[in-house]
């Protein structure tokens, strides 16, 4: 069948995969809870069927807030399908965050997760009027209901010509969902999508995915565009979808169920980078030379132009050391799609020469998500590139080149916000991204920081923070850090240390690990990491270079509020947390 509104996608992976034993899968209590492509679709229309019940009527905004796992989807097409609005809002979000999204979105029904969001949830709740309905997943609040039981009503009150009805009224350019992006300055914003603009995403994305096989892990959360697109795109292509337990448990879920596909975020492949890199150091004198030289290697493979002794040495290195990689890591992929940020490209050299082939994108929540991506045809593909435009999306650079674009990937606009819409999409059209790039030859953009990011020293030189940040975090002495002088003499920086391995160091060079806070003061630990900042100053000039730095010993993670749900380090709320200190660095 045609797919032209989200919620078709089901219809015809139960057309064409009508004997899929496994379309979603997710743990529970240790074993695999496995959904067939009927029970799938069966859930699905129960959902609807309880919705509809529960009065729920087209054009209501119902809300998800839970990680991954199979009912969210069951929930995302059971409400698209009535012609609702699905709303996924993330589980980490802060409790003003949720306050304003709950009554900015109008939300009639909500589905909560877990004994900590309905703690966080209970106090907002009765503030919003529109609410109508909130359930929970399972069975642990005598206050709410849970889905059970709506599967329940929709079990007494099926009605599958309201349903069909319902489905075949629905329009490919109608809203289909609003996506509340985490922001970096005040309120979040509503992304609103249509059918169309994530149908148009899945149809030009396919020729991208795993060729031959169809198991895809997930762990990247679904209420961000870029994981909920790639889960749409695997179910198009009939593959079965695993959801991990949790970031912890990625490494043995992958063993588990060999999947060919996955889609990652720069920081865990570097983790995984700096756990190969570590894993070596313990190994006898002519182990560790053939280790490193195997390591090495891999950073230096390029996809084209490689010489007949360079492949020969990747036979050798792949027989020797790569294939144990391989097996500690599923020894299945067929592509790795990396988005979120720019991976660093000697990073995915690497990846790609043990095969683990990183295919990255790049896009906003505001585009569904994708703008560029890697692919396999001619010139798809090449390192420290995001790729070629998505086929239907124009790409260009406009003003101090910033990236802007146009297609059936920009959204419909902001919720309730004509005049903010107005100020990214301008009158022709053109989307302005805020990112800035260039093209290759060949026509793979290249991102090259982020135009807010970008700042002038008091000696008016334009420094990209992003370009320094990308550089100093090859280190593997630095987890994070953030470059700033916005009208000072110089740059500075605060860098986060990447503390397990700073803690290997210490064991290495004899030195007693206490703590964190501690060790950042110890004079010997000092002196090797200016060393550190010595030794990537000298890739960039004397204006970019990093005069004064400060360590600090928090680490920047997602639940501390420090980096978003991509990873990426949230500035302001950065500046905001250590303004003493970057005072300091600047006086």
């Amino acid at each position: 069948m045609e797919v032209t509104r989200l919620y078709d996608l089901l219809d015809s992976y139960l057309e064409k995969y009508p004997t899929q034993e496994v379309a979603l899968a997710a743990k529970k209590q240790g074993q695999w809870r496995k959904y067939s492509i009927q029970e799938y679709v069966e859930l699905t229309n129960l959902l609807s069927y309880g919705m509809l019940k529960s009065g729920i009527e087209p054009g209501d905004k119902v809300g998800i807030v839970s990680s991954n796992r199979p009912e969210w989807n069951m929930l995302d097409f059971a409400i698209m399908q009535i012609g609702a609005i699905s709303i996924p809002i993330y589980p980490t979000i802060s409790q003003e965050d949720y306050r304003y999204i709950l009554n900015h979105a109008e939300m009639k029904m909500i589905f909560i997760e877990g004994k900590e969001l309905r703690n966080k949830l209970k106090p907002i709740l009765p503030e919003v009027k529109s609410l109508k309905e909130i359930y929970t997943f399972d069975n642990v609040d005598p206050d709410f209901k849970y889905l059970e039981q709506l599967i329940e009503l929709g079990r007494e009150n099926q009605d599958a010509e309201k349903l069909k009805a319902l489905k075949a009224a629905g329009k490919a350019d109608e809203l289909a969902t609003i996506i509340y992006t985490s922001g970096t300055t005040g309120n979040p914003k509503g992304v609103m999508l249509s059918h169309s603009n994530i149908v148009n995403q899945i149809k030009n994305l396919q020729e991208t995915p795993a060729k031959w096989s169809k198991i895809a892990l997930s762990f990247l959360p679904l209420c961000h565009a870029y994981e909920r697109v790639l889960v749409y795109l695997y179910q198009f292509l009939g593959m079965s979808v695993y959801y991990a337990e949790s970031l912890a448990t990625i490494a043995e879920n992958i063993k588990e169920i060999n999947p060919t596909m996955m889609s990652a975020v720069p920081r865990l492949l570097e983790k995984i980078y700096d756990k190969f890199y570590l894993a070596g150091k313990s190994l006898p004198f002519l182990q560790k030379v053939i280790y490193y030289w195997a390591f090495n290697l891999a950073t230096r493979y390029q996809l084209n132009g490689i010489s007949p002794w360079f492949k020969f040495r990747l036979k050798i290195a792949d027989k020797l050391i790569y294939s144990k990689w391989r097996e500690k890591l599923g020894g299945n992929f067929d592509i790795v799609v990396s988005g979120g940020s720019a991976i660093q490209p000697h990073m995915a050299s690497f990846f790609s020469a043990i095969g683990m082939p990183v295919f990255e994108g790049y896009g906003l929540s505001e585009t569904s998500p994708v703008i560029a991506v890697s692919q396999r045809g001619k010139n798809g593909r090449k390192f420290g590139t995001v790729g070629l435009p998505l086929p239907g999306v124009e790409v260009k650079l406009a003003e101090r080149d910033e990236i802007i674009c146009r297609g059936h990937n920009v959204m419909l606009g902001y919720y309730k916000d004509p005049e903010l819409t107005a100020q990214v999409i301008d009158a022709d059209g053109w989307l302005h991204t805020g990112d800035t790039g260039k093209f290759t030859p060949e026509g793979q953009l290249i991102i090259t920081g982020r135009l807010k990011s970008i700042f002038k020293t008091s000696f008016g030189k334009y420094v990209n923070p992003q370009a320094v940040e990308s550089k100093f975090t090859e280190s593997p002495f630095i987890e994070n850090m953030i470059v700033l002088g916005e009208n000072k003499k110089f740059a500075a920086a605060l860098i986060s240390p990447d503390f397990v391995y700073l803690k290997s160091w210490c064991g290495k060079h004899k030195l007693n690990y206490t703590t964190n806070a501690e060790m950042i003061q110890d004079p010997i630990v000092q002196k090797r990491f200016a060393d550190e900042v010595k030794k990537y100053n000298q890739f960039f000039g004397d204006f970019e270079q990093v005069k004064r730095y400060q360590l600090v010993a928090d680490e920047w993670t997602q639940p501390g509020g420090f980096l978003s749900p991509t990873l990426k380090i949230k500035r302001n709320v950065i500046e905001a947390h250590y303004a003493d200190r970057i005072e300091k660095l600047f006086a």
